[in-house]
Order: C-alpha cells, then sequence, then structure tokens
C-alpha cells in the first residue's frame, strides 16, 4: 500500500508501517481489493486527515468512528463529506449545535470541512477504511491499534491540545490522553438517537476558541 502521509506524520510514525499488524492490514487491504470490495475512502484519500492537518499544526483533535459507507461520502476527514454532498444526520445536528453557539449558520448542502482541517482540527476516524455499504467492516484489522497510537503520540509529543470527544466510543480513548498536559471535552454523540441528549448545549466551538486564546493561539475560524 503507498502510503501518501505528510512527511511530519511519517516521520512520526514511521515504525508502525513496518510492525506486523500494519503489514496485516495493508494485505487485508489488498484482498479486499483483490475480491472486487468497494473500499471508502480512495485509496488517495485514507491518510487526508494526515495531509490536511500535519503534526506541528495540530490544535484540536475530533474523534470519529468510521468513515461514511455511502458513495462520494467519506474523504479521510471524520464527519466530513466531499463537496457536494449532503451533510449525514449527525453532521447536521454539529452544524445545529454550532449554530446555537457561535451564531453561525451552515449552508444545508455542504459539509466539506476540510478548512477546520487547515487550521489544526485534526478529523481523525479510529478506522480509516470502510467496506461499501458494510459499517465497522475494517474496523477489527488493526486500525484502531494505529489510531490509538496516533492519539498516544499527541498526547505525549504536544501540550495544550483539546481533545473533543462525542459519545461512548471517542470517550475511551480518554486513557491514551494526559488530562494533566492537555484539554479534554466530553458531550454526547451529535448522532439523531443523542444529540438531544447532552450534544445540544455542550457549546465546546465556544469552549474551544476561548482556550485557544487563553493559551494566546488563534481562534477556530468555524466558518465553512
Amino acid at each position: 500500500m503507498d502510503v501518501k502521509i505528510h512527511p511530519s506524520w511519517k516521520a512520526l510514525l514511521n515504525s508502525e508501517f513496518s510492525k506486523p499488524y500494519f503489514q496485516q492490514l495493508t494485505t487485508f487491504l489488498k484482498t479486499e481489493k483483490a475480491l472486487h470490495k468497494t473500499i471508502y475512502p480512495s485509496g488517495k484519500l485514507i491518510f487526508n486527515a494526515f495531509n490536511a492537518t500535519p503534526f506541528d499544526k495540530v490544535a484540536i483533535v475530533i474523534i470519529g468512528q468510521d468513515p461514511y459507507h455511502g458513495p462520494n461520502q467519506a474523504h479521510g476527514l471524520s464527519f466530513s463529506v466531499q463537496t457536494g454532498i449532503k451533510p449525514p444526520p449527525s453532521l447536521k445536528n454539529i452544524f445545529k449545535e454550532m449554530e446555537k453557539d457561535i451564531g453561525i449558520q451552515m449552508p444545508e448542502q455542504y459539509g466539506n470541512l476540510t478548512k477546520w482541517a487547515e487550521q489544526g482540527v485534526l478529523l481523525l476516524n479510529a478506522a480509516l477504511t470502510v467496506r461499501a455499504g458494510e459499517p465497522f467492516s475494517h474496523a477489527k484489522y488493526g486500525w484502531a491499534e494505529f489510531t490509538d497510537t496516533v492519539i498516544k503520540k499527541i498526547s505525549d509529543k504536544k501540550q495544550g491540545i483539546i481533545f473533543l470527544l462525542w459519545g461512548k466510543f471517542a470517550q475511551e480513548k480518554q486513557s491514551l490522553i494526559d488530562p494533566n498536559k492537555h484539554h479534554i471535552l466530553i458531550a454526547a454523540h451529535p448522532s439523531p438517537f443523542s444529540a438531544e441528549k447532552g450534544f445540544f448545549g455542550c457549546k465546546h466551538f465556544s469552549k474551544t476558541n476561548e482556550l485557544l486564546m487563553k493559551a494566546g493561539k488563534a481562534p477556530i475560524d468555524w466558518k465553512l
């Protein structure tokens, strides 16, 4: 597998690519392709989060679980969809909370979060690939070990990162983060099943910018 990943991340994670679990993951993905399985996102976008947000620029981490498994949706950034694709329900709820929190109204037909990523928001899914129409189909083949390492390295090597942990799955990653060095903001998942139970009203967008400015950093322009 030709790993297209920003040099800053490649240097940091280089040892992972030669480990047995990653070799097995690579073999699994090649087998999926050989069996003519459709995989999302496309190969060049699997590591898009790492290309859009170089390691040195990471200021915020938003952890998702799995790429979207419908056509033309996933492009390697958690919760984000490709330009021209209508935002799915969870992303719509993220936009609703943002409007209530900081007054930014998002376009109904646009859900590409690349602008956030370019400002230092690492949009990290726990699994970086999925089989079309089959949620969580690649989740148990090594991706969790890789992305857990990513979270741990951010925690170990950086200071003052803001981790937004939405939902039970993301919150289980809390053990990888040093709370004495970083900020951890917790809320329910923005899914329609749970948004009313603690995502709406979390004010994570304003809280994040307050923490950034308190640390002398530029706030995120959340408007797309």
